[in-house]
């Protein structure tokens, strides 16, 4: 009986010991970071994926990795994200690389480029071209990593109170514009200014600002710039593509099992192709109603237009590229990409004119 009490305890410690270490170590398992979002959980597509990027990952993780969505300027002020993610103070941002352009011009290259790919081209460049490599070497100095969220098409290349009929009635316009864009529209004798999404439509109803670009249409009816500017143009030749990220603190980033690793890098390239087939499918409709209801008129640039803003593009990469080497290694490693994809592009391009008729 003694030597059956012995054993008793003895097996009674191993079992605590053993539970002990287990919820010790599922402990260790159970992560909760805070995400800042530069924008909002009801904006459709770039707002609504970061919830769905959120949700995901729980389901994945059975609950133990928690990537908190933050409405934007709930952390921080929402073009702030870069500093705060580099210190600490968030572990993650739910944001853009355009965001960031104050601090590293070439980083909108990794959102958008003027006159650029479509999804499928700007991907492969991004996940096997070597682009997102080439971001995070940027990134790490500044104790920042990065990995790809959602991406959605074309969009609209401004909204103006009168009607634009040419790229000289441009000068003197004050508009908000984002990314490598705003550079064409500086040449074009237009005051620009990047402003958070949600402070753009109250500079348009008070006048601060006379135009501007911001999405798709189903996100600027949402955030109503139709209720002052009548006049939206196409297309989108300074974003053909937009592809955002979720930017994290390097140290948090590299503390996170591998498995967590992995859950944010799928999340991330689920929304890619989730974002981008949702948003695809709902425009159409939404144009209608920006016609039918809200009697806005669809404009589109002039073949010459456009081909003058293709001419100043190419002048800002030469321009950009001569005075900043970073920016010029990026351009250089993007457009050498272009020319070696174009073999195959180009013997694929099809321009089919039965849904004409």
């Amino acid at each position: 009986m003694k030597f059956f009490g012995k054993a008793m305890g003895a097996t009674a410690a191993i079992a605590l010991t053993v539970t002990m270490a287990a919820t010790t170590a599922d402990a260790q398992d159970r992560v909760r970071w805070k995400m800042q979002s530069a924008f909002g959980s009801q904006l459709p597509h770039i707002g609504a994926s970061g919830v769905r990027f959120q949700k995901d990952l729980e389901r994945m993780s059975g609950g133990r990795l928690e990537v908190k969505f933050h409405e934007p300027g709930a952390l921080v002020p929402t073009l702030e994200c870069f500093d705060a993610a580099s210190k600490g103070a968030v572990e993650a941002c739910w944001t853009t690389p355009g965001f960031h352009a104050g601090k590293i011009p070439a980083l909108p290259f990794f959102t958008t480029v003027p006159f650029g790919p479509g999804l499928g081209e700007f991907t492969a460049w991004l996940w096997f071209g070597g682009g997102k490599a080439l971001k995070n070497e940027i990134y790490a100095p500044h104790g920042l990593y990065s990995v790809d969220a959602y991406c959605h098409g074309p969009e609209t290349s401004g909204w103006f109170r009168r009607e634009i009929k040419n790229v000289d009635d441009m000068k003197g316009i004050k508009m908000r514009f984002f990314g490598l864009g705003a550079k064409v529209m500086q040449k074009v004798g237009v005051s620009t200014q990047l402003l958070a999404p949600a402070d753009i439509f109250p500079a348009l109803e008070r006048g601060v600002i006379d135009a501007t670009e911001f999405s798709m249409p189903t996100m600027d009816i949402k955030q109503g710039f139709h209720q002052v500017a009548k006049f939206n143009y196409f297309p989108g030749w300074h974003q053909q593509v937009s592809c955002a990220e979720v930017l994290m603190n390097k140290k948090a980033w590299d503390a996170l099992p591998d498995q967590y690793k992995a859950m944010i890098d799928i999340a991330g390239k689920a929304q890619v192709a989730i974002t981008n087939a949702e948003s695809e499918y709902m425009q159409f409709s939404a144009m209608q109603e920006m016609a039918e209801k809200h009697k806005v008129q669809i404009k589109r640039w002039s073949d010459e237009d456009l081909a003058t803003y293709e001419k100043l593009w190419v002048e800002v990469v030469a321009e950009e590229s001569a005075k900043d080497p970073l920016f010029k290694k990026v351009a250089d490693h993007y457009f050498n990409f272009r020319k070696q994809y174009a073999i195959w592009g180009e013997a694929q391009a099809l321009k089919p004119t039965y849904l004409k008729k």
